[in-house]
């Protein structure tokens, strides 16, 4: 069996894209890793899928016809793959030297361990929150929120939520680590599922995470392995879709695992939140203060709204 199966799911960031093979297929010689690359093109329309066929031949290109989401298609690569650890990656990252051969010692040396995310940088070098605790009903009422915004992330409860009372350079055993970089074992993908498909994307990994925990195995942030991580640069491209299912999967995710009544709350202050902005955005329109923008974000927030976050 191959030491490694690297599933990287892409919509329409070929250069990014690009860089990204070319620093895996490095990290993987660097380690002498047996190991495959998977690509799963969600139907773009940048021409990734013909980069990928000319430039890396050895790549296992999975080329869907439509876009099927982030979760489904990295549970395409996952069915499809063969290594005795999957490592979920992001096309908007970098490898930074050994990181893939370091990742695989140390959970081939801790049979505990069902999940393991690297540190990820910003493009300036500086650390990218990357682990965390799992979130209660106060930090999703504060992430992603006007809440955040106007209190910033510097506050006692997202310090807790982000790990921020812990040094970055310290090995850890944390709840979750974001899914830009994921390694997961095999024994653990097989006990407890693939992901759960009803996250389009975002708060996938979370829940994975969550189900690996509750089945004993456990989760470790390795900070001796290093990736760069560009960020949201698919998602960017539609940011009222963005919007739409960030908080979604935020309210599926108290569904699945606190109930209905905490998703109602949730899902009625997120509502309540949106429909806030888009008057304040609306006044602003009114007003002439950078029409264009207020255009945009007014229709962004519309968006949000009438899907409900159903």
């Amino acid at each position: 069996m191959l030491d490694l199966s690297v599933v990287i799911v892409n919509w329409n960031v070929r250069e990014l894209l690009r860089r990204c093979l070319h620093s895996v297929l490095a990290s993987g010689r660097l380690g002498g890793l047996a190991m495959e690359v998977i690509v799963v093109d969600n139907a773009s329309s940048d021409g990734s899928v013909e980069m990928v066929r000319a430039e890396f031949p050895p790549v296992r290109l999975i080329a869907n016809e439509e876009n099927l989401g982030f979760t489904r298609a990295n549970n395409q690569g996952i069915t499809a793959s063969r290594g005795r650890y999957v490592l979920l990656l992001n096309p908007d990252t970098e490898v930074l030297g050994d990181a893939l051969g370091a990742m695989v010692d140390y959970i081939d040396a801790h049979p505990d361990v069902g999940a393991l995310g690297p540190m990820l940088l910003n493009p300036d070098g500086s650390v990218q929150s990357s682990r965390r605790r799992f979130p209660t009903l106060a930090t999703a009422l504060l992430e992603s929120t006007v809440f955040q915004w106007e209190l910033s992330r510097d506050n006692r409860i997202l310090r807790r939520y982000y790990v921020l009372d812990r040094p970055d350079d310290e090995v850890q055993e944390v709840d979750w680590v974001t899914g830009a970089c994921i390694l997961m074992r095999r024994e653990a993908i097989e006990e407890v599922g693939p992901l759960d498909e009803g996250f389009f994307m975002y708060s996938e990994e979370l829940d994975w995470c969550r189900r690996a925990k509750e089945r004993g195995w456990k989760v470790i942030y390795l900070p001796t392995a290093r990736v760069i991580h560009y960020g949201g640069k698919s998602s960017e491209q539609v940011v009222p879709f963005r919007h739409i299912q960030f908080q979604r999967s935020k309210v599926r995710y108290f569904r699945k695992h606190h109930g209905l009544l905490w998703a109602w709350i949730l899902r009625l202050f997120l509502l309540a939140m949106y429909a806030y902005l888009l008057i304040v955005e609306a006044l602003k329109w009114l007003v002439g203060h950078k029409r264009p923008l207020r255009a945009a974000r007014v229709r962004a927030y519309w968006q949000v709204l009438r899907s409900g976050l159903k």
